[in-house]
Order: C-alpha cells, then sequence, then structure tokens
C-alpha cells in the first residue's frame, strides 16, 4: 500500500458527503480520489479510482448499502470497506458483518473512530472492526441462550458445522433440498443467525455444538 491511502466516499446527502470529503481529505495520510451519490455510479467510480477504502452510506437514494458493499466486495476481494449509519441497531450492526466489509461506524462517532476504521480497512479489508461489537454479541446471547433445537435440527446444525451444504445435507437427511433449506432456516432463525458462519459461532458460545470435528 502507498504511504497515501485512496479512498472514495459514497453518500447520498450532499451536506454529509462533503464534511466526509473535508474531514477524511484533511487527515495528511488520506487522499479522497473520488466521490457520489448513488449507488449506481459507485461501480464504475470504484473501477476508475481504485482505491483503497471506499466510505459508504447504510442507506443511499437508490439502493441498500449493505447490498452495494456485497457487490463492491465481490468485485474487489481486497477492497476496504467503512460503512456508515445512522443507525444504532444491533441487526444492522450484524448484517455488515456477515457482508464481509471491514468497519462498521456509526454516524454520531467521533472523528477519530472514523480515521480509524479508514485505517484498519486499508491494512486488513477482510477484518471486521465495530465500536460496541462485543456488547452487541452479549445481547445477541442472552437472547438466544434459551434456544431448543429439535432433534432433526440439531442434526443439521452439526452438518453445517462440519462444512456439509444444504443438498448434501438432504442427501444425509433422505429429504428433499426444498425440506432441508426449511431446516437450515430454522437453525438460522433460532441462533438469530444471517448465515452458516454466524450460526456455527452462535452455536459454539451456547454449547450447542463442540470445537472438535464433526466426522461427515
Amino acid at each position: 500500500m502507498s504511504s497515501s491511502t485512496a479512498v472514495v466516499v459514497i453518500d447520498g446527502h450532499t451536506l454529509i458527503r462533503y464534511g466526509l470529503v473535508r474531514l477524511v481529505g484533511n487527515d495528511a495520510e488520506i487522499t479522497v480520489v473520488g466521490e457520489c451519490g448513488l449507488a449506481a455510479e459507485a461501480p464504475a467510480l470504484v473501477a476508475a479510482t481504485r482505491p483503497d477504502v471506499v466510505v459508504l452510506d447504510v442507506s443511499l437514494p437508490d439502493a441498500d448499502g449493505l447490498t452495494l458493499a456485497r457487490e463492491l466486495r465481490d468485485r474487489n476481494p481486497g477492497l476496504g470497506i467503512v460503512i456508515l449509519t445512522s443507525h444504532a441497531e444491533d441487526d444492522v450492526l450484524f448484517r455488515a458483518l456477515e457482508t464481509g466489509v471491514s468497519a462498521f461506524v456509526r454516524k454520531t462517532a467521533p472523528n477519530a473512530e472514523l480515521l480509524g476504521a479508514i485505517r484498519h480497512a486499508a491494512v486488513a479489508a477482510d477484518s471486521f472492526t465495530a465500536t460496541g461489537l462485543a456488547a452487541a454479541l452479549a445481547r445477541r446471547t442472552r437472547s438466544v441462550s434459551g434456544v431448543v433445537l429439535s432433534p432433526r435440527e440439531r442434526e443439521v446444525l452439526l452438518l453445517l458445522a462440519a462444512g456439509q451444504s444444504v443438498p448434501a445435507i438432504a442427501g444425509v437427511m433422505f429429504v428433499s433440498v426444498s425440506t432441508a433449506k426449511t431446516y437450515v432456516g430454522r437453525v438460522y432463525e433460532k441462533l438469530g443467525a444471517g448465515n452458516r458462519a454466524t450460526a456455527i459461532m452462535t452455536a459454539l458460545r451456547l454449547g450447542l455444538i463442540h470445537p472438535e470435528p464433526v466426522p461427515a
């Protein structure tokens, strides 16, 4: 990475975007190489400017910011992505985590927190950081601590932990792929998870499964 971190700012609110550009650009180690206010403009802008980090509002006028984040991540695996949000809800934070962004920052955060998130994203694009993540995880654990899985759901969880795909789970359980998807969805719902990794992490924390390798 060069001595100056190249950043693109994407925010649908003109005044907020202007303030972000000024704030970020005033840092001697960061250079703003582009800005836009619409998700539709973002892929071409990122392709043209090749930034190290994108600072992206979670709510854009023409699209969901996290959907755009996923698209940018798929196109640019090494791109640092910092999500900005006005919403303090835990579910938004966990959606950001599951999307694969680099950092999650509330718009009420101190300037230093945003700049720190950009620096983190520039050097560790695939590592997630967010102030309040530990507290949010604790709240999620309390909300699902009384979860009870049926025998079939527990079997699905063990197969997920063993790395089995949904079609493979269907074959092992002698059910249709559609039925297997239903079981997987129930497991995710009960664990408050949006994907396999989060479900397994929550299940490990709750003692529903154990870290030893599970036989296929």
